[in-house]
């Protein structure tokens, strides 16, 4: 006997196999199922990710879609009009996964660019487009890629992102905080409060539902769709996903901000609310399934190869970390800084660095991360008696931070990619006195507001700080540019971020010299 649940989807999926026309007139869907855009990731030589979620009334429970799995038609094609098809096959958009697609896309042709497009219940998606990578280990001459993270949805709007979209690149390195897990009642960006540019739905983030909204209003977001269809993203995450500076299974409050109970919850209650967040992250990011939330965890790590050029390692800065010492925030070293135990990457991750970093064949060696590694003084006023650490970065944790700059050491060309800080600069990586990388830290997409040129106190930040090479306030991004004599870093920076379109210029290049551990800044 048929129950009425699978009576329901029978009778959904034939309306399914009925032809284009049919499914369009009886309107299986109540609105556009692709209103979040398509986007590819995780690229490489053979292929990459492709990705879409069904949300035909995006806001709504379930996107608005009926319970059921939906078969989704994609294809991959040589060129924009679909002539020439180099793939194509059918998968299922299930409901426990917010029906999400990510397809692994193989067999295709080394270093071009291919075209995308989904079909489902008769409607067809917008067109995306992603670049193959070369060959490993094949002679590569130039490549050009961009960094960016840090979007809270109130703070501006992404009009970086459509100057993003308009760059030529092969990919797409995104350091973390997609979304934020808080409402702002207010911004200071002056001292004064002044009222969000727009409102997330949802004061704080609890479940997956939450979780889910969080994203989908993001997504909706025309410019940061624009970006998401043109480039292949490489994505990680970092704090705001989940909980303001969270480690390991440690919750960080940080006096409510989210609007919930400002007590930390304990480890079991807290990893529910991971487990949550991550699944989330997964069902609206380009990644392999690989990355599939597994008992909470998410394996984030991984290795991208550009040819012999460059050999890029991705880590994870949160999920196997102790908890920032001194109580976080930002504060002079206490004991705890120094502990000899402490571990940033965890074990394994660190070992697996150690590997692939000791593998060599590639001129430069990228480490995509998300915390500063430079141990800086944080003090903007030289009236404070003590130097400051930002306590959530490696500056906390100076045991792990010394090893890792020790596998530096041995290296030939090291560059750090990081975010969080919402600003940028760039400096060199020094150990025992010697210069032994480079570090490209980027600012926001929207996070901090408009921002100025120059926070206040920046003469002394960098008076206090010889290693520092270049400090600003602006919002952007980053482009790399990386030949076989260097590698550049443009910070490109936009003039506001309180109206949807804004100006974009480029702030200023730093550039590492093969050979040359340093950074210098050329005009």
């Amino acid at each position: 006997m048929l129950n009425r649940r699978h009576f329901l989807a029978t009778a959904t999926l034939a309306g399914l196999s009925a032809p284009a026309i049919l499914r369009a007139e009886a309107g299986f869907f109540r609105d556009f199922p692709f209103s979040l855009g398509v986007a590819a990731g995780d690229p490489a030589s053979d292929g990459f990710v492709i990705w879409t979620r069904l949300a035909p009334d995006a806001m709504t429970p379930h996107g608005g879609m009926p319970l059921v799995n939906v078969p989704v038609e994609w294809e991959v094609a040589e060129d924009s009009g679909f002539r020439t098809i180099a793939a194509k096959g059918t998968d299922l958009a299930r409901p426990e996964l917010g029906h999400s697609v990510h397809v692994e896309v193989a067999g295709l042709k080394p270093d071009r660019p291919y075209y995308y497009r989904f079909t489902a219940g008769g409607e067809r998606s917008l067109r995306g487009r992603a670049r193959t990578l070369p060959m490993v280990g094949a002679r590569a001459d130039a490549l050009k890629f961009g960094v960016c993270g840090c979007q809270h949805y109130e703070s501006g709007f992404y009009g970086a992102y459509r100057h993003l979209a308009r760059e030529e690149l092969a990919f797409v390195y995104h350091y973390g905080d997609f979304i934020y897990e808080y409402q702002q009642d207010y911004l200071f960006p002056d001292g004064l409060p002044v009222r969000p540019v727009r409102k997330y739905a949802l004061r704080g983030l609890q479940d997956l539902s939450d979780f889910r909204t969080a994203y989908t209003q993001t997504l909706l977001d025309i410019d940061m769709q624009a970006a998401r269809s043109v480039h292949a993203f490489i994505s990680s995450f970092d704090d705001h996903e989940i909980r303001n500076d969270w480690v390991s299974d440690h919750d960080d409050w940080k006096m409510g901000l989210d609007g919930n109970d400002p007590e930390a919850a304990p480890p079991e209650i807290f990893m529910l609310r991971r487990q949550a967040a991550f699944q989330a992250w997964y069902e609206h990011m380009p990644v392999r399934k690989a990355l599939l939330p597994r008992g909470g965890f998410i394996a984030a790590n991984r290795e991208l190869r550009y040819g012999d050029l460059m050999a890029m390692q991705v880590l994870d800065t949160r999920q196997y970390r102790d908890n920032q010492p001194c109580g976080d925030g930002f504060k002079p070293a206490c004991p705890e800084v120094f502990a000899k135990d402490a571990e940033v990457l965890g074990k394994a991750q660190e070992d697996w660095l150690a590997r692939n970093l000791a593998k060599g064949g590639a001129t430069w060696n990228g480490i995509a991360q998300q915390v500063t590694m430079m141990s800086l003084d944080r003090r903007r006023n030289e009236d404070e008696p003590k130097k400051i650490l930002n306590l959530d970065g490696w500056a906390g944790y100076e045991a792990p931070r010394e090893r890792i700059l020790s596998r530096f050491a041995g290296l030939k060309n090291a560059v750090v990619l990081t975010g969080d800080e919402h600003q940028n600069f760039c400096g060199d990586l020094i150990l025992k006195d010697k210069v032994v990388g480079a570090e490209f830290v980027g600012t926001s997409i929207s996070s901090g507001g408009d921002g100025s040129d120059l926070r206040k106190g920046t003469d002394v930040f960098l008076k206090l700080n010889p290693e520092l090479k270049f400090a600003n306030d602006q919002r952007g991004y980053m482009v790399c540019e990386v030949g076989r004599e260097a590698w550049q870093t443009h910070f490109m920076v936009v003039d506001k971020v309180t109206a949807p379109v804004n100006t974009l210029s480029k702030r200023a290049t730093g550039v590492v010299e093969n050979g040359v551990a340093g950074i210098k800044m050329s005009a």
